[in-house]
């Protein structure tokens, strides 16, 4: 590779130092908000830091509001989500890779072409669906979907993956007396991890951050998740900002966490599901 000369090599660092710093504004605001008192935040100009560091506004935040309530409702739909987005996917994607029957190509476009819909075409008959088989105000919408296909983006994706493994290996399964199923089970999944993780961090955090999903079909506040819990801070003449800010601090932190565990899975999952088209 060509070596940067230095000035090249200082833009470089530059420039991605200050698409860091720009990005963190919005973190640094949120967490300078959630230790600030409320008579603090409507001090303008605005404060840098509070004069007043206030740890309390996150207890406060998790005993104003049912917090710990909506974690647990987070959670329970969060696991059979990530259950069924990861097993339903990758089983639909083996079967596009590794299986034939007619016109598999045609069936794979058309899973595919579910990308082009937008989410606000299908919003309303979706809604009506679940409507007219009363399950507006429960779980089920939030999580039954996710076993039917796991979504086209995380079929694709563990396609590529099961297309870079070479066929040898089936065929020494094949030549053992394994069948489709053992394959998938034993010899495929273990090889496709990188993916199985990619999909299951992008899984969490759109559960985890799901805003209008449980909107539309929850109404009960015992049911709420974190998302649409953040919400209860607001009155209808007044709001708790900095209990809201402290709040939102907290929810920020699992998906955080889960991000800087499996930031090296993103890279290998985009090397390795590019091999093979």
């Amino acid at each position: 590779m060509k070596r940067r000369s230095p000035v090249q090599t200082l833009a470089l660092y530059g420039s991605l130092f200050i698409g860091v710093f720009f990005s963190c504004i919005p973190l640094f605001w949120l967490v300078r908000s959630s230790l600030m008192t409320l008579p603090e935040l409507y001090i303008y100009p605005p404060l840098l830091w509070s004069h007043t560091v206030r740890w309390q506004n996150f207890a406060d935040a998790m005993t104003v509001v049912n917090f710990p309530l909506f974690i647990q409702n987070t959670v329970t739909i969060l696991i059979p989500v990530m259950l069924g987005t990861l097993i339903t996917s990758a089983l639909a994607a083996y079967g596009f890779a590794r299986i034939r029957f007619p016109y598999k190509n045609i069936w794979f476009a058309l899973v595919i072409s579910s990308l082009l819909l937008p989410y606000a075409v299908t919003m309303i008959p979706t809604f009506i669906g679940w409507a007219r088989l009363n399950a507006i105000d429960t779980f089920y919408p939030l999580w039954v979907p996710a076993w039917f296909g796991g979504g086209a983006f995380n079929i694709f994706l563990l396609r590529q993956f099961f297309l870079s493994i070479p066929n040898e290996i089936e065929d020494a399964a094949v030549l053992d007396g394994a069948g489709h199923f053992a394959i998938f089970w034993r010899i495929m999944l273990p090889l496709v991890r990188p993916g199985l993780i990619v999909i299951g961090i992008f899984t969490f955090l759109n559960v985890w951050n799901d805003f209008l999903n449980p909107l539309l079909y929850l109404n009960d506040d015992k049911k709420f998740t974190v998302a649409l819990g953040l919400m209860t801070f607001k009155g209808t003449y007044s709001t708790d900002w900095h209990l809201l800010m402290a709040g939102s601090a907290i929810v920020v932190i699992p998906p955080i966490i889960v991000f800087f565990i499996g930031q090296r899975y993103f890279l290998e999952s985009a090397t390795l599901s590019g091999m093979k088209l």
